[in-house]
């Protein structure tokens, strides 16, 4: 009998080491600060795999963008793939800055491919009009430096995010923190010293950047104006809660620099 309780308590602890181990593997991505939404599951296997379809994506959209195909394919333009590229990118950054400087928050979520049913639709009806319009109005489409300037904006605007999210390193969040933590502190030196929040400012100028390669109007006035609306109520909140963790600190902070998105104060 008591052979047996040995027996019984060296493979429980066997398996609470493992469990142990398994936690502690830096494979692992289980954020302290906040949970994973649950709809995409928080394994190495999953987020290997979102990184090999986001890279396959890239890579199909980049090559679409620098040979332009649409002699032997109408649709495959180089307007397209840049769009393609840009998005898969943009996702795959997003993990890749978090792991890199912000390991406590990453998940899976990190991707930000659970951003919500309307970010989905946003781009989907960004593609839809440009199918719709390059079949029906090819001539619509036909100012390459319209997509220039789309790809100057894309770029800027994805490097002024990276930055933003790599210089604030674990001060930065994808949600709006109402509790300040006892490490959160305010970060207004480097690209903060000129925008106030350089990682939305980034996504804004961005994402009318995709919409500009597409040489979509309908689009574009679609996302300036529900850009500016989320982000306008977003800084509202963010900053209210930034008032109470640091005080005048921010207030003086505030005053001293701006948003640089338009219409966001």
């Amino acid at each position: 009998m008591a052979t047996n309780t040995h027996e019984e308590l060296d493979t429980l602890e066997q398996k609470l080491r493992q469990r142990v181990n398994m936690s502690a593997n830096p494979l692992e991505t289980n954020p302290a600060i906040t949970l994973p939404h649950g709809n995409i599951p928080n394994t190495p296997l999953a987020s290997s795999t979102i990184a090999f379809i986001l890279g396959g994506t890239f890579a199909f959209g980049l090559y679409t963008a620098v040979n332009d195909i649409s002699s032997t394919s109408r649709w495959l333009t180089y307007q397209l793939g840049s769009f393609i590229s840009a998005w898969a990118f943009f996702h795959w950054a997003e993990f890749a800055v978090t792991a890199g400087w912000n390991f406590e928050k990453c998940s899976v979520d990190s991707y930000l491919l659970d951003n919500g049913l309307m970010y989905h639709i946003a781009n989907g009806t960004a593609l839809v009009e440009y199918l719709i319009s390059r079949y029906f109005i090819p001539s619509s489409k036909s100012w390459p430096y319209i997509s220039q300037i789309g790809i100057v904006m894309v770029i800027a605007g994805q490097l002024l995010r990276s930055t933003a999210m790599i210089h604030a390193s674990t001060n930065f969040s994808h949600t709006v923190a109402f509790r300040k933590r006892d490490a959160h502190r305010l970060v207004t030196d480097g690209v903060y010293g000129w925008f106030r929040h350089p990682s939305y400012a980034g996504f804004y100028y961005w994402a009318l950047g995709t919409q500009l390669i597409l040489q979509n109007p309908v689009t574009f006035v679609i996302f300036s104006i529900l850009l500016w609306r989320f982000f306008y109520y977003r800084t509202r909140a963010e900053e209210s809660a930034l008032v109470k963790f640091f005080g005048n600190e921010y207030i003086n902070y505030r005053r001293r620099v701006g948003t640089k998105i338009p219409f966001v104060p």
